[in-house]
């Protein structure tokens, strides 16, 4: 009945949901396109294989070792990875080409899911991190289709929501075929939440199963030489309310390191364009990436408008802060700059990454800053002495490596899914 009341009111909501649509298509014209996949029609799907499911770029990102894995080891296998946002699209086509079908995961309506299921006929269903849909997971059950939460995170803010329709997601999640989590106290909310004990494992974050490859790095080290000798401090994954307090930030860097770079990386590409103007408007030199051109010594900022470039920029820093923690959005993936071995910042709010940036700030790889003045001091102290910033990252590199093998762990469990 929960399920039945919770599709009809999905149902009675679908204009308005459609009017949203039309609302982010005006502001990102992408979402105009493809609508058809919203309805399980259309789409490059390919049946009798894998189906991988990764909301946005984040997850894309994430899943991409797995699904290169899965390839080599079974190729007789076609894979499809199914997205719900335009950035998401870009990035599995960027990271795949053509090497696996793509489509947008349908609206979460029975009718729908169960098209898609009928149409890509899965042997499989992988759904990264914490994308559960009620209607998804009940029509891969009705269709003997088993269904995996791969790298699966549970914030304690998450299991308090779900709490609250308790009704709806319990059926949901006893449901699940196997969930493979990232830490203990994470699996203890999925349990309290309905998952079977006996359907779950600790395999840690596939996250830390992260290496940089040897281009990336090449390419960093050229980039760096256009640029000059000069300190460069990157701020990544911004949201609305936080490049306001990283410009102030690095006004005051600026004071003290009179050549240093601000690299900018807005979260959201529809963002863009407002963050520019926020940089000019601080009266800040500023370079977009879009326009191809590298940063002069009069640039103070480099604005990261581009999508999939992210490691990249990274990989030329030499302190990374990491965004959505100023405001309480819960912080973004903390190990991709501690992988490169940099000291990272982070504010207040980091209760999606919770365990993960415990252990880098218990390793002094992580320090944590709530203002402008606080985070300015932070970058100037790394940037102004390379050992105390070289034993913070490298601090950093430690805690990444100590933690590998969550990958292998979670393609063991998929492999006795598929039973070959």
């Amino acid at each position: 009945m929960p399920r039945f009341l919770y599709s009809l009111i999905f149902t009675l909501c679908l204009p308005l949901i459609l009017a949203r649509l039309l609302y982010r298509a005006w502001r990102a014209p992408a979402y105009a396109r493809r609508w058809r996949e919203r309805f399980a029609l259309g789409g490059d799907l390919r049946a009798g294989g894998i189906w991988v499911h990764a909301v946005s770029v984040g997850e894309s990102i994430a899943a991409a070792p797995m699904v290169r894995e899965l390839r080599q080891r079974h190729p007789q296998l076609p894979i499809t990875v199914t997205c719900m946002t335009p950035t998401g699209s870009e990035q599995i086509r960027k990271l795949f080409g053509d090497d696996v079908g793509h489509a947008y995961l349908p609206y979460d309506l029975p009718w729908l899911q169960r098209r898609l299921i009928r149409r890509l006929q899965p042997r499989i269903a992988i759904i990264m991190e914490t994308e559960l849909w009620p209607n998804l997971v009940a029509e891969c059950k009705r269709a003997g289709v088993p269904v995996v939460l791969a790298n699966a995170r549970l914030s304690a803010r998450s299991a308090r929501g779900y709490q609250r329709v308790i009704a709806l997601v319990r059926p949901m999640f006893a449901a699940l075929d196997w969930v493979a989590v990232q830490t203990a106290a994470e699996a203890e909310r999925f349990i309290a939440l309905g998952v079977r004990q006996s359907a779950l494992a600790v395999t840690g974050s596939i996250k830390f199963d992260l290496k940089p490859g040897a281009e990336l790095l090449a390419t960093a080290e050229q980039w760096r030489a256009q640029w000059g000798e000069r300190p460069v401090w990157i701020a990544a994954s911004t949201h609305g309310g936080e490049d306001e307090i990283v410009l102030a930030a690095h006004r005051q860097v600026l004071q003290r390191h009179p050549e240093a770079l601000l690299i900018l990386v807005p979260r959201h590409p529809e963002r863009f364009d407002a963050v520019a103007r926020q940089i000019e408007n601080a009266g800040l030199g500023m370079v977009r990436r879009s326009a191809g051109n590298m940063p002069a010594m009069a640039d103070q900022v480099l604005l990261g408008d581009t999508m999939g470039e992210l490691m990249q920029f990274y990989a030329c820093a030499d302190v990374a802060f990491v965004g959505g923690s100023l405001i309480p959005g819960g912080g973004h993936n903390y190990l991709e700059p501690a992988a490169l071995g940099l000291p990272v910042l982070s504010g207040p709010h980091r209760f999606n990454f919770a365990e993960i940036s415990d252990l880098l700030e218990q390793a002094g790889a992580l320090a944590e800053v709530a203002d402008a003045p606080a985070m300015a001091e932070r970058a100037n102290a790394w940037l102004g002495d390379q050992s105390s910033a070289h034993r913070a990252g490298a601090a950093g590199q430690a805690v990444v490596a100590a933690n590998q093998g969550a990958l292998e762990r979670l393609l063991q469990g998929i492999t006795r899914l598929l039973g070959s």
